[in-house]
């Protein structure tokens, strides 16, 4: 017994898109771009078959086999689950054309999106450049990152010199963030200015978390300005105040330290709320004044030049690091003539120690109270005075 169908059934069917129906069968058709899930079905010279679900197996042309190296290739087997790239959904010849290494290229931009979205930092390797920037490695992706993205140039560098600097970074591995994903266009930015400032902040909190008072260090003098020096720690910048670069008295920075110099500095104050580290290298550095009285007495005649003259007297450079005061009460002169009518810096003086406070490292001198019988003997006498003379006369050759 058999049940034909009704007129009803027999209209639905004619009605069917049978096109479509074969559509579905072919359960999802391929589309360029598409990830998909296959087997492995044959392994030839020319190509590997692949069965990814639709009523025809797809190729991986050998030439995309060879991108992927021997050894991966070699490891292939027949009925392994890989996952491929609808690379053409059909050709020319009606083949469905897979690729693996446009598997790896999908999930590099992926990767990228998912950088882009989440932030985070990446070294590439710097392949070339042009005029308007770097050219770099993403993994299979070629990225880009312009000129104005690149740390160490800026608005005013020449046009010249930063194509020199650019040259130079070909073949370097620099830190880079993600700040642009067009994948339609084959479009990957990136910049390394974005990614140096992000590494320096998590560089900074954690030094600033780490780091106590009396922690040595290494840094790379960074700036220098007129009231002391900023030392790159590796991520962080801290200030050594001009009064902490060297024991003896400086005027600027620069008498002492120069831009890109290494220097070993000690921590000497750590500020986590205001996000400021104190550093010193004087500290490093023996103090002249904690011997001071082994080589000083009172009475003792010194011979230096002056430093530094004011209204209240004049300072006189005793040795490296040690300069002594010569009050305007201890000059010379009348006691209403200003200490500039009598001294000038440079001006080579001999004076008398009348005091001596190794703990406050103050010095006093006088000029009124060396008689005429020591000032006619103190140029004999000056040689004797080595530690005095030596580093006074430094200065004066250089």
């Amino acid at each position: 017994m058999s049940v034909q169908p009704d007129q009803e059934t027999f209209e639905e069917l004619e009605d069917l898109d049978w096109t479509k129906l074969l559509d579905e069968y072919d359960y999802a058709r391929p589309q360029r771009g598409e990830l998909r899930d296959g087997m492995i079905m044959q392994i030839e010279d020319n190509g590997v078959l692949v069965s990814i679900g639709t009523k025809r197996e797809g190729v991986i042309p050998s030439q995309d086999l060879r991108q992927m190296g021997d050894e991966f290739v070699g490891a292939l087997r027949i009925g392994e689950t890989i996952q491929v790239y609808v690379q053409e959904p059909e050709n020319r010849e009606g083949d469905l054309i897979l690729s693996l290494t446009m598997v790896q290229v999908a999930k590099d931009w992926e990767n990228a999106e998912q950088m882009f979205t989440e932030g985070g930092i990446v070294r590439c390797k710097v392949i070339g450049f042009n005029k308007g920037g770097l050219l770099v490695q993403f993994n299979r992706i070629r990225g880009f990152v312009p000129a104005s993205q690149v740390a160490q140039l800026h608005g005013r560098t020449a046009a010249e010199e930063r194509q020199q600097a650019l040259q130079k970074m070909v073949n370097q591995e620099i830190p880079l963030k993600v700040i642009e994903v067009d994948r339609e266009r084959n479009r990957l930015v990136l910049s390394e200015r974005s990614a140096t400032q992000e590494w320096r902040k998590a560089q900074k909190h954690r030094l600033l978390t780490e780091l106590q008072p009396g922690d040595v260090l290494s840094g790379r003098v960074n700036q220098l300005t007129n009231f002391g020096a900023f030392i790159d720690l590796g991520g962080a910048d801290g200030l050594a105040h001009i009064s902490e670069l060297s024991w003896q008295r400086v005027n600027h920075p620069r008498e002492v330290l120069s831009p890109g110099q290494e220097v070993k500095v000690v921590v000497v104050e750590i500020d986590r709320d205001r996000e400021r580290i104190g550093l010193s290298l004087r500290q490093l550095q023996a103090n002249p004044w904690d011997t001071i009285d082994q080589r000083y007495s009172l009475g003792q005649l010194v011979t230096g030049p002056v430093t530094n003259v004011t209204p209240f007297g004049a300072f006189v450079q005793v040795e490296d690091a040690v300069e002594g005061l010569i009050h305007a009460s201890e000059l010379d002169v009348d006691p209403q003539t200003q200490p500039r009518d009598v001294l000038q810096p440079g001006q080579q003086v001999t004076a008398k120690v009348i005091s001596l406070d190794r703990q406050r490292q103050r010095m006093g001198l006088s000029l009124r109270r060396v008689s005429d019988g020591e000032k006619a003997e103190a140029p004999a006498e000056a040689p004797a005075e080595a530690p005095a003379e030596a580093p006074a006369e430094a200065p004066a050759e250089a």
